[in-house]
């Protein structure tokens, strides 16, 4: 098996596992559409009513994070150096990689990702 389908599989692998206790990482992919991911946030919580300890977010333009080698290497590192037990994470795309209130204005859609102006973020499903 190719590495970056190697450390995209163990990273599944440990979400399946499910609850084994804290600490927690969640994985969030996120894209301009539902098929290709260009950012991903990893946030690392080390108790129930802690909140995030650390999130890292990456970045790529020229592939798909859930593919990247030096992507999945880095959250697998982060992973391991937070000594995380359990790893949360949806197997789709939720939504678009721009921030509200820090890319585009508060109260609006992204200009940038017009396929999500439309849709609901955790299904994908057309609203309003």
């Amino acid at each position: 098996m190719p590495a970056p389908q190697r450390h995209a599989t163990a990273l599944r692998r440990k979400a399946r596992k499910g609850f084994l206790g804290y600490p927690v990482a969640t994985v969030a992919y996120y894209g301009p559409d539902d098929h290709h991911a260009t950012k991903v946030a990893v946030g690392i919580l080390t108790s129930e009513d802690s909140g995030v300890a650390r999130l890292e977010r990456w970045f790529t333009q020229a592939s798909d994070v859930r593919t990247d080698l030096e992507i999945n290497e880095a959250i697998l590192q982060l992973i391991g150096q937070h000594h995380v037990r359990s790893v949360a994470m949806y197997d789709h795309i939720i939504g678009c990689p721009h921030e509200e209130g820090v890319d585009y204005p508060l109260g609006e859609k992204c200009p940038r990702c017009p396929f999500w102006a439309t849709r609901d973020r955790w299904s994908g499903e057309r609203v309003g």
